[in-house]
């Protein structure tokens, strides 16, 4: 056997020795993981710093280099997280529905976990802990594989988690790492279908596509997210100003900031240049023509641009005639992920709400709200961007499947 099929061997087990186990007894392998984390940080910490000499020998950008940082502050974050998904109900064993028939079998459909996940993620070292604690509360086994970037911090991370699993009594092989980071190990993950049972990719375009195209195994495409905002000809300038450095400036690096903006032709001078004064240069700036009159553009915008996930602190701007021209951009550019609308039109946000295909759509609001915790679903496994199963905040109830359980009286058909 290979050392894919060894772990995949090793993770169906675990599958078959978690399925039963109790809320309680998931919830002290989390409390026992929260607690891991915080008496290992400064050995966490120290892995990670080889990491972050890594990155910045390999000139990578400051913004992914946050994503991959953690400090105490983060660390201690990541166990109050975990603490927080002990909190919430369990998703296993949950009525959906049932009725009897009229030959009188008696039909139940029950929540099950969807058995082993394969997560693959880039670069942000507390998707390590969220995917495995969300995993555990769901009754599902995490198969793990991070990016070489984050290749250090995450050995420490599953290593301290594993152990925190064998403390509670349960099987350490309900998380586990791939920690072979080539594109060739990546390429037999993703025909593992014996032993996988879904595969859900975090990262760029690249990733997702290469997953996607290749995979043997069912995919919940996640995490892409080209997110754009729409200033109307009505907004309140200041909220529009604020929105859109929100979206683009407090954390760049995340799927759910934005990276177009869109600006009613009208409105374009007053919002362009208050936005300008705001930004100081902070942003570096692709605009089309029209918008180059009133804010200082690096250069002007392509339609590569436009299609273009940047993660940093880079943005597209476009000026438009109205809501449906902004509306059909976004219908084409954007990743289905998260999409706002800045409007004092009722009639326009309504139209926008109705036509905008994306799992989150906001009228006057940020759209760096799209996050399972903001969205009080606990931790996140994801940000899911198609349509079956799950969309939007992938929170523990999507990460459950089900089955009918039917009980009879001798019947037969």
């Amino acid at each position: 056997m290979t050392y894919l099929e060894i772990l995949g061997s090793e993770a169906k087990k675990a599958e078959a020795a978690i399925r039963g186990i109790s809320q309680n007894t998931k919830n002290r392998a989390l409390a026992a993981i929260a607690d891991g984390l915080i008496e290992n940080a400064e050995l966490i910490i120290e892995d990670n710093k080889k990491d972050l000499e890594k990155a910045k020998a390999t000139h990578m950008s400051e913004a992914m280099r946050d994503r991959l940082s953690l400090d105490i502050k983060r660390i201690k974050d990541m166990a109050e997280g975990v603490r927080k998904i002990i909190g919430l109900p369990d998703p296993v064993g949950r009525v959906l529905g049932g009725k009897e028939l009229p030959n009188g079998l008696k039909v139940i459909k029950k929540a099950v976990p969807l058995g082993v996940v394969g997560i693959i993620f880039e670069s942000r070292p507390n998707v390590t802990v969220d995917a495995a604690a969300l995993c555990l509360k769901s009754g599902n086994v995490a198969v793990l594989r991070g990016g070489s970037d984050a290749i250090n911090s995450n050995k420490r991370l599953v290593s301290v988690m594993r152990s925190a699993l064998s403390s509670a009594g349960v099987d350490e092989n309900a998380v586990s790492l791939v920690e072979d980071t080539s594109r060739e190990c990546v390429s037999e993950l993703l025909k593992l279908n014996r032993y996988i049972d879904v595969l859900i990719p975090r990262g760029g375009h690249g990733l997702i596509q290469n997953v996607i195209n290749n995979s043997t195994i069912p995919v919940i495409q996640t995490g892409e997210g080209n997110c754009s905002v729409y200033v109307d000809r009505s907004a309140d300038i200041t909220m529009a100003v604020n929105i859109a450095d929100n979206g683009k400036t407090q954390r760049p690096s995340v799927c759910n900031a934005i990276e177009n903006l869109l600006v009613h032709e009208e409105i374009a001078e007053e919002f362009l240049k208050a936005l300008d004064e705001k930004w100081k240069g902070k942003v570096r700036i692709y605009a089309d023509e029209s918008a180059s009159k009133y804010i200082n553009a690096d250069r002007e915008a392509t339609e590569e641009d436009y299609k273009t996930e940047f993660l940093d602190y880079v943005i597209s701007i476009k000026t438009v005639k109205d809501v449906s021209e902004a509306i059909n951009f976004i219908n084409r550019y954007g990743t289905r992920h998260s999409e706002c609308i800045v409007t004092n039109d009722i009639k326009n946000a309504e139209l926008f709400k109705q036509a905008v295909d994306a799992a989150a759509v906001y009228v006057n609001a940020s759209t760096r709200f799209t996050d399972g915790g903001e969205f009080g679903l606990g931790a996140e496994i994801g940000i899911s961007t198609q349509k079956l199963h799950a969309r939007g905040p992938m929170g523990l109830e999507e990460m459950t499947t089900y089955k009918y359980l039917i009980d009879g009286s001798g019947q037969i058909r």
